[in-house]
């Protein structure tokens, strides 16, 4: 009984390697724990640097480590609903897409951009969620809820380790300038912008936490403070309360423009989803 039962421990031990790969990323990829220069000489700062260079030991144990990174349980509901057929079209994930680890490979990379049929800017939330209700004929799902977290992880898991690479010229210029001034602009009663932590107080300490560039390559994100993984828009929001600001809706027009204008600031971080922070 026990050798049967330490095979099975060490086939789940590989099973969950293959499926959760986040160690290879912070054992080597370029820019987890080091600085990556800007690839635009139009960027604010003179280096990059994941937030993962300011999370405590224990927490980046827990994103290393194949078996006690937390977003683990996200990603497997992730993989499971690829396959699964929903909505009237009787259409899975995989009906169009078949292999993920082939097909979402480096997609996730260039999110946001503008969908061309509509001309909106989208993020992998919502072009999950347009794909489902366009061609699976089905819901679309909620924001920050176990099925759209779990497969916004999945998808965005695919690219582990590829520097992030967003444009923000052409049709997603706009965009991009709105993401910029909301970046910039005093919110709330503290009167405080984006900038005045992640770009002006980087590294310092606010009260009992070390704030970070505010970088997104590893979004969605466990959070331990949340006990569960968030899209980085709920970050947005949380932003948004602390200063004392009205917040917008996960999903929003202006949310998603600040996503992709905060994209830029971390290209060329590798893709950690899901990093785990506090």
């Amino acid at each position: 009984m026990k050798t049967l039962r330490y095979i099975g421990l060490a086939f789940a031990a590989g099973a969950m390697a293959v499926l959760l790969n986040t160690g290879a990323v912070a054992g080597g990829a370029k820019g987890v724990n080091d600085a990556v220069k800007p690839m635009s000489k139009d960027h604010p700062l003179d280096e990059i640097w994941s937030g993962y260079k300011w999370a405590t030991a224990e927490t980046r144990e827990m994103q290393d480590d194949d078996f006690a990174n937390p977003g683990g349980p996200w990603l497997e509901v992730g993989e499971a609903n690829w396959t699964k057929v929903d909505g009237k079209a009787g259409k899975s994930c995989s009906t169009c897409h078949n292999d993920a680890a082939k097909s979402m490979k480096g997609v996730s990379t260039h999110y946001p951009l503008v969908d061309k049929a509509s001309g909106k800017l989208m993020g992998i939330e919502a072009r999950i969620n347009n794909c489902r209700t366009k061609y699976m004929k089905a819901k679309p799902w909620k924001w920050d809820k176990k099925d759209l977290l779990g497969m916004t992880i999945y998808v965005k898991h695919q690219s582990l380790g590829m520097p992030i690479n967003v444009k923000v010229d052409g049709a997603a210029k706009p965009f991009f300038e709105a993401g910029k001034k909301h970046y910039y602009t005093r919110r709330g009663q503290l009167d405080m912008s984006c900038a005045h932590c992640h770009e002006a107080n980087y590294g310092n300490y606010i009260r009992a936490d070390i704030l970070s560039q505010g970088q997104t390559n590893g979004f969605p994100t466990y959070r331990l403070k949340w006990q569960k993984p968030g899209s980085v828009h709920r970050r947005f929001k949380g932003c948004n309360k602390q200063v004392r600001a009205k917040p917008y809706k996960q999903g929003s027009d202006e949310y998603t423009a600040l996503e992709l204008y905060v994209a830029w600031r971390g290209n060329g971080l590798p893709t950690e989803t899901p990093a785990v922070r506090k």
